[in-house]
């Protein structure tokens, strides 16, 4: 392999990586993971259960609206309380749920 395409693909995997670190962090500091896990039903549904209900749709703008305002019934009937923008900012909440979908 060429060494400029092996480093080209070494930076993109490390922007990734840290892309997924830094919506980890978000989600952490705006209390999500208090509900939520990767693997398990905690409160809320598992991102891997999210991940599945939504695979192979374009739903990321979808699932921000469903953070922003909250709701129930679609996981259970226990309510997940809206998440306003000074709780978690636009560009984070998209890194998050882009990271939930791609969960598996």
């Amino acid at each position: 392999m060429d060494k400029r395409i092996f480093l080209a693909v070494a930076a993109v995997l490390a922007l990734g990586a840290a892309q997924a670190q830094n919506a980890e962090e978000a989600m952490n500091k705006a209390g999500c993971m208090a509900c939520h896990a990767k693997e398990k039903k905690v409160i809320g549904p598992s991102f891997k259960e999210i991940a599945a209900k939504y695979k192979g749709q374009d739903a990321t703008a979808k699932l921000m609206e469903k953070v922003r305002k909250g709701g129930s019934g679609v996981y259970g009937p226990i309510p997940m309380a809206p998440n306003p923008p000074d709780k978690i900012n636009d560009a984070d909440l998209k890194a998050a749920v882009e990271l939930i979908l791609k969960t598996s």
